[in-house]
């Protein structure tokens, strides 16, 4: 049985845990996709423009999260299974685990691409982000012009040297990111927990699951807000976001506990009950194998860092 703390003040601490859009006429996925994303934290923190000579390859480090613009000329990329893939100018490339297994190099004509390198927080829910492709390619038709206007505004903060361009920098390749999983969701060829935003029914489900986090929600009570019967449901589920229902809702809660610990909103024993769990010692084992610590290293850490 699940031992919940004082449901008012529980709730409030949930709805402000919870990032929603502005407009009313948001969509179910828009909802969904600013819920799921407030969750991933990433840190821009270097940009830079190169200009290549015809077949030179772009210097990236393999093992880091980047984003590639080419503003001129073209470039031809190649995968480990020997696919090539033609990037001409206004396309953008996005690596959410790095560049490993894929090279880059100027085509018949010299080159110029805009170059974002960015961390992801390494205690963001981490099936999301290898839920991800290696790479997401979106070309012009795609962005609807968002593309070239905002390598344009990266290229002008590289060479400003007022005070704050670093965080203008950071906060930048935050919209870019994020922008770009927006749009690769939009094309409804996506796969994971993104995957599960692009289907209505599926998404119906992962609306209440987190807008409702505390509710013990089973597997028929989703497969009837989804319209969909059990097993059907299940199946279509796994299938797009990569884990069972009930596994995702135990995921996304303890994601919301991560920010609890954050804020310092309770003692840990009691952050646990608010997400469900009967026991500190239970939250504990299964905080720590999703996120790879225990909340009470969590909290330690942030007691530390003044709440930072």
């Amino acid at each position: 049985m699940y031992g919940l703390g004082p449901q008012t003040a529980m709730t409030e601490l949930l709805e402000n845990l919870i990032i929603r859009p502005e407009s009313p006429d948001a969509t179910v996925t828009g909802d969904l996709l600013s819920d799921v994303l407030s969750q991933i934290r990433l840190t821009g923190d270097h940009v830079v423009s190169q200009a290549l000579a015809a077949g030179e390859e772009l210097d990236v480090a393999p093992q880091e999260a980047h984003v590639a613009v080419v503003t001129a000329g073209a470039l031809q990329m190649a995968s480990d299974d020997s696919t090539l893939v033609k990037v001409d100018a206004d396309h953008l490339l996005l690596f959410p685990r790095g560049c490993e297994g894929f090279r880059l190099v100027a085509s018949d004509s010299s080159a110029k691409v805009v170059v974002c390198r960015f961390l992801f927080d390494p205690d963001s829910l981490r099936g999301m982000i290898f839920a991800l492709p290696p790479c997401i390619h979106l070309r012009p038709e795609d962005g609807g012009g968002w593309i070239e206007g905002i390598a344009h505004f990266l290229l002008l903060e590289t060479s400003d040297v007022q005070p704050g361009a670093a965080l203008m920098i950071s906060r930048l390749i935050d919209l870019i990111v994020i922008r770009a999983l927006r749009t690769w969701v939009h094309q409804g060829q996506t796969t994971g927990w993104l995957g599960g935003l692009a289907d209505p029914r599926i998404a119906r489900a992962l609306k209440v699951i987190h807008q409702q986090p505390m509710q013990r929600w089973s597997v028929p009570a989703l497969a009837d807000i989804a319209n969909m019967s059990r097993s059907s449901f299940c199946e279509r589920f796994a299938a797009l976001v990569g884990r069972s229902p009930l596994r995702y809702q135990n995921e996304w809660r303890l994601g919301l506990a991560r920010e609890m610990l954050a804020r310092r909103d309770a003692r840990i024993g009691e952050i646990g009950m608010r997400i469900g769990y009967v026991s500190e010692a239970a939250f504990s084992r299964a905080y720590k194998e999703l996120f790879g610590h225990s909340p009470r290293t969590e909290y330690a850490r942030r007691e530390a860092s003044g709440g930072r």
